[in-house]
């Protein structure tokens, strides 16, 4: 590319990210000039068509915005509107809801790290290729799912859109005999879940590095899934230390109610999502923000595990920022999530009722869970007699939106200034791998991908591998 020469690159649909999304890119001169994450889906008008209705309905109502991640709408709604009829769920009922949440990050996570994040790394263009070359780690990857898969079909009653949820907990508790089984296959899990570790480590990873502010709920002594306080981390260059200084001093936390002063939503003319934005900065939520929190509360052989991995001691304060690492942290969380949930089936005692009645009265209330792709906000008020008359969700996907492409626009760059001018087709598909490394939740389908090229004016079609 000459410094006359300009570029822009269309991609009309994503390849191996979940939903409907689309990459605009224009370059001149040698320079990105312009990186935007085009997320064109329709509006679902979730909120708009919650308000009226029963504030008993939100938990499955809003359990269909996603088939990947149903438990975390489900669990933060729950959260957010026994917050405001006054109620707290603890106890048995709270450590079930932890362990259905256990299942989620399971199947998950391992879905991102087998079906869309590996095969970047591996010259694959899909699973089914990643199979004819490496059949032992997708068998041990659709195990993995499998127990997750199993987890949310026996607490939640089904693995896709669970039913067995209910405010106050759920319909019906398993008997402890019906967990056991369940033990044991997560004892074998454990196995795959290291073996997963491992083998993800051992890819080679891109020199990479974002500079958004992170965002993740914490609680102190534990890693936080599916409650906590909403904790943020500046990054050092914005707190003025160096690099390696990324401690708790870099934390602020705020109470949750507060969430919408701080996390501000914005419209931006080429998405159909909100952007936002964190104390007025680019913020990232999700999987290395949960990492950079949280991580020194993981269990010790967790922890070690991480350090053999590459990804320094937690314990220490040590922060990974490689967005391309992101695969060891979540094959880090799926350990955790697979040695969590046999914890609390070896603690389980069936709670005396399925769930606690939760009355309805007026109020506005606030609830936050860690989705496997990060923080997600619920918040929703109440008239007298339990009709929701405001709802309110931030999905971490529109928070992430801005870091995603602050992080395409450096990639991109990098790549035109260290070599030979890439080609078309590199330039797609360094963009996909820099986009599959946040796991955006779009929605729940994959499109091939199709680009659209305009050079000096003239357009054509191109469709790449």
């Amino acid at each position: 590319m000459t410094h006359r020469e300009s570029k822009v690159l269309r991609v009309a649909s994503l390849a191996r990210v979940e939903g409907e999304g689309s990459l605009y890119l224009c370059l001149h001169g040698g320079e990105v000039a312009e990186a935007r994450l085009k997320i064109y889906e329709p509006p679902r008008f979730f909120e708009a068509f919650l308000r009226g209705r029963s504030y008993t309905e939100p938990p499955d109502l809003t359990s269909r915005v996603c088939g990947i991640c149903p438990v975390a709408y489900q669990m933060s709604a729950c959260r957010a509107i026994e917050d405001a009829c006054g109620i707290v769920v603890d106890g048995q009922l709270a450590a079930l809801r932890r362990l259905l949440y256990c299942g989620e990050w399971i199947e998950s996570q391992t879905l991102h790290i087998y079906m869309l994040h590996a095969p970047d790394f591996l010259g694959a263009d899909s699973i089914i290729d990643l199979a004819r070359t490496h059949r032992t780690q997708v068998e041990q990857g659709l195990r993995l799912k499998q127990t997750g898969n199993a987890l949310m079909e026996l607490l939640g009653g089904r693995a896709i859109h669970p039913v067995n949820v209910r405010l106050g907990g759920f319909h019906r508790v398993p008997a402890g005999s019906e967990l056991r089984p369940l033990a044991e296959r997560l004892k074998r899990a454990r196995d795959d879940a290291e073996a997963t570790v491992r083998w993800v480590s051992g890819f080679d990873f891109p020199d990479a590095r974002t500079d958004a502010e992170l965002l993740a709920l914490a609680e102190p002594g534990s890693y936080a899934i599916d409650s906590g306080t909403p904790t943020a981390m500046a990054a050092p260059s914005t707190a003025g230390l160096p690099v390696d200084r990324e401690r708790a001093l870099l934390t602020r936390t705020f109470p949750l109610p507060a969430f919408s002063d701080h996390v501000v939503e914005t419209q931006v003319p080429h998405s159909t999502a909100l952007h936002s934005t964190l104390d007025g900065n680019r913020h990232l939520t999700g999987t290395l923000a949960r990492y950079a929190i949280s991580g020194r509360w993981l269990p010790p052989d967790v922890l070690e595990t991480a350090r053999e991995a590459g990804l320094g001691d937690a314990r220490e304060g040590t922060v990974c920022r490689n967005p391309f690492r992101s695969i060891i942290v979540r094959a880090i969380e799926v350990l955790y999530a697979v040695g969590e949930a046999l914890r609390l089936i070896a603690a389980y005692e069936p709670p005396p009722h399925p769930y606690l009645d939760v009355p309805a009265r007026a109020g506005t209330g606030h609830g936050a869970t860690e989705a496997p792709r990060g923080l997600l906000y619920h918040r929703y008020a109440l008239d007298a007699d339990g009709t929701v008359t405001e709802a309110n969700l931030v999905p971490p996907t529109s928070q992430n939106q801005a870091a995603i492409e602050q992080d395409l626009r450096r990639a991109v760059q990098q790549r035109l200034d260290s070599g030979p001018h890439p080609t078309d087709d590199e330039l797609t598909a360094l963009c996909e791998r820099v986009i599959r490394n946040h796991d955006p939740c779009i929605s729940c389908s994959t499109h091939f991908l199709d680009l659209t090229v305009a050079r000096n004016g003239t357009r054509r079609a191109h469709q790449p591998r």
